[in-house]
């Protein structure tokens, strides 16, 4: 199985309890994510959390040992990521995050935010914290 995660996940594994040890399980498996999750994990953990820049740029140096290298925003990734949000009435972004899954061969996302059991093509999204 090849994993891609969400921004969520990240948000979660920053934080103790059963979610936390979800994610932080999840993500010491491996897998991948894009420069999208990275910079919406730093615009949270900033926003929502206020860590500051030092603390988010641990935690983002922490997760990149586990994964694989982040895949870039690229034009291809936009245009697939319309695509996909105007042929399946989903948000914009979920649609980058699910392109760039899709471009990275994942046949699971992990997200909390998108509806879990959904497929796109060989892509099943997963919420890692249902019950």
């Amino acid at each position: 199985m090849s994993a891609f995660f969400d921004t969520n996940v990240l948000i979660y594994a920053q934080e103790p309890g059963r979610k936390g040890d979800s994610a932080r399980a999840l993500l010491a498996g491996g897998g991948r994510l894009s420069v999208q999750v990275l910079n919406e994990f730093a615009a949270v953990s900033s926003r929502k959390f206020g860590r500051d820049w030092a603390a988010i740029g641990e935690a983002i140096e922490d997760v990149l040992v586990l994964v694989d290298q982040p895949l870039p925003l690229t034009l291809a990734t936009h245009v697939a990521a319309r695509a996909l949000a105007h042929d399946h009435q989903t948000s914009f972004y979920d649609a980058l995050i699910v392109a760039a899954a899709i471009e990275a061969d994942c046949d699971t996302l992990w997200s909390e935010d998108m509806q879990d059991g959904r497929v796109f093509g060989g892509l099943t999204i997963r919420n890692p914290f249902a019950a």
